[in-house]
């Protein structure tokens, strides 16, 4: 069967009716790849519209107060960078090592499959079971109170199966022949690794940490539980104010504005708030691994 020169090449000897089908199919797709992207920036323009008017320096720059009649926002923003970092730093190190162990170390293919199991069990649980389990552990058993550190201690047991199987898919995707150049050069396991494996597979940990933020971010069952819903102002830098600090973060402030106080417009306000804050966010990581990969490149 001949078949025309602008007959795309995909579809090329394959009969009439599987040409068909296979066009269906493709349409199909980019039917939904549009419906997709059409919620989605349609979401995000009705977030704007009813957001942006309700921004103000004043909202950004005060915190709560009845008798000044302010609705500021200020304490959340803060709170909400204390969880992100206090949970990245401390979760990056432990689901980046724990992948360099289960791909580059670990021997026991059967407790290997176990971990690699338990990882993704664990991301599929909802996160009201988190929320019961870091209020049970971390604010009663380890006496940490309801505090902003009892919660990032919480979405760090969150998001560990996710930068751990990130990582390690990252990793494994790290040609083998690298790692037998760099044993053949006489290169130590972990100088192989720091050097060569780690810095290939950068893009893999970047994206696991940006999955992450977005999931830190968007958080607001765990952090109601553990981390308090206080919009009043913390003092992180005095007397135990970094261990025993607690309040709400922006998620936490959009649902008590939104289902407790019914002010509309100021949870919009907040949710461009956070789309601000983790678009922000996700460009720094991206730039910071686009920098981390061309130091080493040199």
């Amino acid at each position: 069967m001949q078949t025309s020169a602008t007959t795309p090449l995909e579809t090329r000897g394959l009969s009439g009716r599987r040409r068909a089908w296979h066009l269906a199919m493709r349409a199909v797709m980019y039917l939904s790849a549009a419906i997709t992207c059409a919620l989605a920036l349609g979401l995000i323009g009705y977030i704007l519209w009813r957001g942006v008017p309700g921004l103000s320096w004043e909202f950004l720059t005060t915190q709560e107060s009845i008798l000044k009649g302010t609705d500021g926002i200020l304490p959340a923003i803060q709170n909400t960078i204390y969880v992100i970092v206090v949970t990245l730093v401390i979760v990056l190190p432990l689901g980046v090592g724990a992948a360099v162990y289960l791909t580059e170390y670990a021997t026991n293919r059967r407790l290997t499959e176990a971990i690699e199991f338990a990882t993704e069990t664990l991301a599929g649980i909802p996160s009201i079971l988190y929320a019961l389990v870091g209020m049970l552990v971390f604010c009663q058993f380890c006496n940490l109170g309801t505090t902003l550190l009892a919660g990032s201690l919480t979405l760090v047991i969150m998001t560990l199966p996710t930068i751990i199987r990130t990582t390690q898919e990252s990793l494994k995707a790290v040609p083998a022949g690298y790692r037998e150049g760099a044993a053949g050069l006489g290169a130590g396991r972990w100088h192989m690794i720091r050097t060569i494996v780690l810095p290939c597979a950068l893009d893999g940990i970047v994206t696991g940490c940006i999955l992450a933020v977005g999931r830190i971010v968007g958080e607001s069952a765990v952090l109601i539980f553990t981390a308090g819903m206080s919009t009043s102002m913390q003092n992180f830098f005095g007397n135990g104010g970094f261990v025993k600090s607690s309040g709400a973060t922006l998620t936490v402030a959009l649902y008590v504005y939104a289902k407790e106080r019914y002010k509309y417009d100021n949870a919009f306000s907040v949710a461009v708030v956070l789309l601000v804050l983790t678009l922000l966010i996700n460009l720094a990581a991206k730039a910071a691994g686009k920098r981390a990969k061309r130091k080493e490149e040199r």
